[in-house]
């Protein structure tokens, strides 16, 4: 269906792609990985008519192709699902599946009924239960990918790409997408399948091709890989095993959190946990089940409705942002570019942000002082970068992640709240960042980790507590956790 051939592109400064050779065959699914920087969304955005490449030839659908817009490329039949779904969320679903190829009357104007009918019967025939009356705004992420994929269908798709399509949706939505790609294989469309997670890579593709560092390193069928080499083409060396030793000396320290029966916003209720120094707990769940709101409300940054912290000692009913800071509490966010990172500063101002207090002479900040600092963490945490000055924008997933947690390892003395740390980064940040958690965990911080990667779970965790809509349903040693036993808490109806 798609074949690239010696592809290259370059912007100032940056030799994006080397020579690159890509073959998606038709009726297939198959898998696009790499680290940050290795060249995949170049070369996506070369495929989907955003880009042209500086040398190299295209094919697609048997024939020689090359388009000078998106709108030529999507006309051919590719379709690409970013990360950032391209939805109007004001419309109907009905609408969107249709924006751009509205169904009109004889007199041009809209057709309304049609326009709710054949999005119907499309999402039928796609297996997705739907209303198509309903507001994107109002749909789960999940539900508003499948609106972006039955669009790609409208336009008589024959080559899906989706980017990261799993980066914000876990569980029972992963199953359900993975249905519908498989459907959408067995019916001649052919899916690019973009993803940081390997273990998805080997549960939906049929073939594999790796990049690093704008070069190809090989395609292989999926049978005929392991985990362990794919680590190793991606990254260019073997990582060993890629989650750090626990730890192993004797029993835990001192309990530096308690929470007695706190309930927060609308979902999380009764929840008692403890939090002891120098151990990692991992908070599992389905999406849904109300980790980052407990996490929030730990933190301060949602209202506490009942129960109580116990904390440095102390008993509160509420908490501030302001107040979790002062006892040496810190929350790397979900959503790092909105919630986590100032985007538009550079590391020594991101690095600063929660402790100004630090830097600030005479009501300024000493940029010279706030600058040392930031070097000493750029070295510590191995953060890729041109110096303190570098704009945080212009980082990789993965560098800006270590940014954040350098950011509150400094200041947190008690407890770290990490809340989906490696979503969207590479195999190798992710290594980075497990072992800046041992190490943090190691020096005596107590490490709440939220996570949806079941595998990342099992290997970091030293306790594994798992939730379902709001309460705990259960703890799990890590010696005794397996996926099947965390899922099975997550789907039970009954709190321990």
């Amino acid at each position: 269906m798609l074949t690239l051939e010696a592809i290259s592109k370059s912007f100032p400064g940056v030799r994006a792609l080397s020579g690159v050779n890509l073959e998606v065959r038709s009726g297939e699914i198959h898998g696009l990985v790499g680290e940050n920087g290795a060249g995949k969304s170049t070369l996506i955005k070369i495929v989907a008519g955003a880009y042209a490449p500086d040398e190299g030839e295209i094919g697609f659908a048997g024939t020689p192709a090359r388009w000078s817009s998106p709108r030529d490329a999507k006309h051919s039949g590719i379709h690409v699902v970013y990360q950032e779904f391209a939805l109007f969320p004001k419309l109907s679903v009905a609408e969107n599946i249709f924006v751009g190829h509205e169904r009109c009357n004889r007199f041009g104007l809209v057709d309304h009924a049609r326009t709710r009918r054949e999005a119907t019967e499309l999402l039928r025939k796609l297996g997705v239960s739907l209303d198509v009356d309903a507001t994107v705004s109002s749909l789960s992420v999940a539900n508003q990918q499948m609106v972006e994929i039955a669009r790609a269908m409208v336009r008589n798709v024959k080559l899906l790409i989706l980017d990261e399509p799993t980066a914000v949706i876990a569980g029972r939505e992963v199953t359900s997408l993975f249905d519908l790609l498989r459907r959408l294989r067995d019916s001649g469309v052919s899916v690019l399948f973009i993803s940081h997670r390997l273990d998805e890579v080997f549960a939906i593709c049929d073939r594999v091709t790796v990049l690093k560092d704008g070069r190809l390193v090989g395609t292989h069928d999926i049978a005929d890989v392991t985990r362990e080499r794919l680590i190793s083409m991606m990254v260019g060396r073997d990582l060993g095993d890629l989650f750090p030793p626990g730890a192993t000396k004797g029993p835990r320290g001192k309990t530096v959190l308690r929470t007695e029966n706190i309930a927060v916003g609308e979902r999380v209720r009764e929840i008692s946990i403890e939090l002891r120094a120098g151990e990692i707990v991992a908070l599992a769940g389905m999406v849904g089940a109300g980790r980052s709101e407990l996490a929030l409300g730990l933190f301060g940054a949602a209202p506490i409705r009942s129960g109580a912290i116990h904390l440095a000692g102390r008993r509160f009913t509420s908490m501030s942002p302001s107040s979790a800071i002062q006892l040496g509490m810190g929350l790397v966010t979900e959503d790092r570019k909105s919630q986590g990172l100032a985007m538009l500063l550079d590391i020594a101002a991101n690095i600063s942000g929660p402790s100004l207090s630090e830097v600030t002479r005479r009501g300024l900040i000493d940029r010279r002082l706030e600058t040392e600092i930031a070097a000493r963490e750029i070295e510590r945490y191995r953060i890729v970068c041109r110096g303190p000055a570098t704009k945080v924008a212009t980082m990789s997933g993965g560098n800006q992640q270590k940014v954040i947690v350098a950011r509150w390892a400094r200041i947190c003395k008690s407890v770290l709240i990490l809340d989906e740390p490696t979503r969207g980064i590479d195999v190798g940040a992710k290594a980075e960042i497990y072992r800046i958690m041992r190490k943090l965990a190691e020096s005596g911080v107590a490490i709440l980790m939220i996570s949806s990667e079941l595998t990342e779970v099992i290997g970091m965790a030293d306790r594994i507590i798992v939730m379902r809509e709001g309460r705990i349903t259960g703890e799990l040693a890590s010696r005794e956790a397996t996926q099947e036993s965390i899922l099975h808490l997550a789907t039970s109806e009954r709190a321990a």
